[in-house]
Formats: C-alpha cells, structure tokens, sequence
C-alpha cells in the first residue's frame, strides 16, 4: 500500500472542517486499503462527494485541498440532503516551483535561485515516485545543476528520462496503463529540449502578460544562450515524464481502484448517491472509475472534472480524425445518472501548452510546437466531439444551471485565472462558484 493512511471524523484531527469526511486510499496498483473503505460504508449521508486530487507531494497537500474545496457545501445544500465528504488519496507528486494560488505554506515552494535545478523537496519527491532510481535521479539532478554546455550531456539526459519512463520495455498489461509513447520522449533530445524550452517561455508570458524574448519570463524560462539556455527544456522533460507516469497510474487507480470499490459500496448501501469531482489527473482516477459501474446501475449521481488532463475526445464514439475509433471513455457518460460536467479554463497553461505536447504519438508529423487539435485537454476547451454536448459560461451555468444528462462544458475562466508559470491557474480550483456547479450537477440544491 502507498504510504497514506484513511481516516473517518469531522473537524479536529482530520484537518477537514466538514463532516462525516472519511479517506479512500489507494496504492499504485489501485489497490485500496480496506479500513479506508469500511470508514466510508459506515457513512450517515444521503449523497456522497469524492473528491480524487491531481498532483500532489503528499497527503496534507490533498487533505488541505480537500478542506478548502469542500468548506462551502453545507450551505448550499438543500434540507433533505446529509452530504458525506470523501477524498480519495493516490501515489502522485508535485513538483514544487509549481505554485497553488493562496495555498502555500512557509517552505512549501522551492526557495528562489534554483533555477533549472531540482530543489530538495521535488528532489525526495521524485524519489518517492520513482524508488530504486536513485542513482538515476541523482545524475539528473547533478546535470541540472550544472547546466552543461554540451550536446552529449543533454544524450545522456534524454536517455536516463527514457529508462525512467520505460521508453524501451515490452508493454504487456492492460491498455488503461500502456497508452503509445508520445515522441516527447522519443525524438531528438535538443529538438524536444528547444521546444519545451520554447512552450517555457509562452507560458511564462502567459502568466506574466510579458512577450516571448522580453526577458522577464523568469528563471529558466528563457531560450537563447546557446545549449545552456535549453536546460529549462531539459528539466520541463523530466517533469513530463512524471506526469506521463501520473496519467497511466490514474487510469489504473480510476479502473481497478475506485471503481469497483464505489461498486461494493453502492451494492451495500444501495440509496447512497454518489457525486464523483476530480481535479487534474484525478479527472481522469474518476473517470475511468467509471468503466466499473455496472450496466443498469444508478448510483453514480453526477461528475465533475475540474481541470481535467485527460483528452478531450475520451467520451466520443467517433474520433474526428478516425471515424472508426472512438474515445478511452467513448459512451461511459450515460453510465451516469446525472451529467458530466467538465470545467474548463483557457488560463491553465499546463493543459494548454504543455499537455498537447506530451500526449503526441510518436511519428506525429506535426511536430512538437504546431497545436493539433488531437491532443487537447478536457480542461483546455471541455467536452469535443459528443453531439449534442451543450457549451455554457460559469455565469449561464450557475444562473440557469446544468443540463441533468450527458455531457457539459462550462467555461469557468472566470474564476479559474490564478497562478504562475509553469502551469497557471491549473490549480486554482477552490472557489464557491465550482461547488455550486457540483451541487447543481447533482441536485442537491436548495
């Protein structure tokens, strides 16, 4: 089991200011731990809100997610509902220049002057997320810190990312876990360096409203320099190569985690309602959680995907670009009792810029920088290719409310605007507005 424990409580020793809250917890393989599940099941409530985070350094990092998320529910809530508070808790990390609005802690970020260099909390972190790569991981970060000026150190980085990722080993388990390699990890090193160093300095300009070349994107977000001014790209890969880990391990955790955990639960407690909210890559854990949902079922109340880094064609029965395939989640929105609804911002420079970047095939003949309409985000510009899929603003959707069925998109930029380079306002997510659409979304209103 990963390292994270459940817990079952309100208020005091939970560190979560709403109750009942209990903790599913899962490892790597998506395997729970069964006093996290018990804790749920003895749940007095009506409606029951999981709530999957994204990238996270540790547990507290999610609980205080989960605190802030959560704390505006019970006014919202109509009188016939007993909400329960659910956070689901999964092996992922953060790298730690990468900002959460209003949601820091003293030392929590990388101290500045690190530059292209690993600070020590993503240095552990990595090494938690990757054990038994320590020789590896600590030559990355010897090259980071050095930033040397020769194209056989930047062979010799792309080579240690590959083994990290697997580049070269025989995929054999379940797609969910194995999707293609994208090229980021596959093509030339100095060509995939300069680009992502390029991506860099787009959105660091993004969140500073600066230009590309001004020379205020900030530290290691420049590109010129010769080699020395790609090492910014260099650590971008590394970082790409977590998240590329993340979104097979979600999958896993979604399918052959939480999905037939919420099925024994709903079979045990068959008038609980659940209403499924993931951010990030925990869009994805409760997405894919829901290929576990049995055909007739109707426990599974509603979903939202806050920021979701998963494609936004996955619920599509026909590709764009190849009318015989469909999405990884093609038709699993009606498996909902309710809609799904997937938030979006075009203030998440994470999804927008560097998502598309690591979800290429390889082969593509694009190349690395042309967007491509292929790879988008879900959280980019929502739900694509699902007929019928209605478009709303945050201010239509809040006013008017959500449709009860299928797919939604609402453009929540409003609200979803905070946050600095590199991935923007990826993770400003604890608003009001955003658990009024939840609350909508499952009818719980007043």
């Amino acid at each position: 089991m990963a390292d994270v424990g459940g817990g079952f409580g309100f208020g005091t020793g939970t560190g979560i200011g709403v109750g009942p809250y209990a903790e599913l917890t899962f490892d790597s393989e998506g395997d729970v731990d069964r006093a996290s599940q018990g804790a749920v099941s003895r749940m007095e409530a009506t409606d029951v809100l999981v709530f999957a985070h994204g990238w996270n350094s540790d547990r507290s990092t999610a609980t205080r997610l989960y605190d802030r998320f959560f704390a505006p529910f019970p006014a919202l809530v109509g009188p016939g509902v007993r909400l329960g508070y659910v956070g689901v808790v999964w092996p992922s990390m953060r790298f730690s220049d990468e900002p959460i609005p209003d949601f820091e802690v003293a030392g929590a970020l990388a101290e500045p002057g690190h530059g292209c260099a690993l600070d020590p909390l993503t240095r552990r972190a990595l090494g938690e997320f990757w054990p038994g790569r320590r020789a590896e991981l600590d030559r990355l970060a010897e090259l980071l810190a050095e930033q040397p000026e020769s194209a056989a150190a930047f062979i010799e980085f792309g080579a240690l990312v590959r083994e990290l990722v697997g580049l070269d080993a025989v995929h054999t388990v379940h797609a969910v876990a194995a999707p293609a390699v994208p090229a980021i990890f596959a093509e030339d090193v100095l060509e995939v360096c300069r680009a992502l160093s390029l991506a860099l300095a787009r959105a660091g300009a993004a969140a500073t409203g600066t230009g590309i070349g001004t020379g205020t994107e900030g530290p290691g977000l420049t590109v010129g320099g010769g080699l020395r001014g790609l090492w910014g790209g260099a650590k971008e890969l590394l970082r790409q190569a977590a998240y590329y880990k993340m979104k097979k391990r979600a999958g896993v955790v979604g399918e052959r985690g939480l999905g037939p955990v919420l099925a024994e639960l709903a079979a045990g407690r068959p008038a609980m309602r659940f209403h499924l909210i993931g951010h990030s890559f925990g869009a994805r854990v409760v997405s894919f959680s829901l290929r576990a949902v049995p055909d007739g079922a109707r426990y599974v109340r509603s979903v939202t995907l806050l920021q979701g880094a998963f494609s936004h064609y996955a619920f599509a029965d026909r590709l764009p670009h190849d009318k015989g395939r469909g999405g990884a989640l093609r038709g699993l929105h009606r498996k909902v009792d309710g809609p799904v609804v997937a938030c979006h911002s075009p203030h998440d420079s994470a999804l927008k810029v560097f998502y598309p970047l690591a979800s290429r095939m390889a082969g593509d003949s694009a190349g690395l920088l042309g967007f491509d309409e292929r790879w988008g985000a879900i959280g980019h510009d929502g739900v694509r290719a699902v007929p019928g899929a209605p478009r709303l603003s945050l201010d239509a959707a809040l006013r008017e409310g959500v449709p009860t069925a299928g797919c939604v998109s609402v453009d929540a930029g409003s609200v979803v605007r905070r946050g600095g380079a590199p991935s923007g306002a990826h993770s400003d997510i604890c608003h009001e507005e955003l658990a009024r659409v939840v609350v909508s979304a499952g009818r719980m209103g007043r």
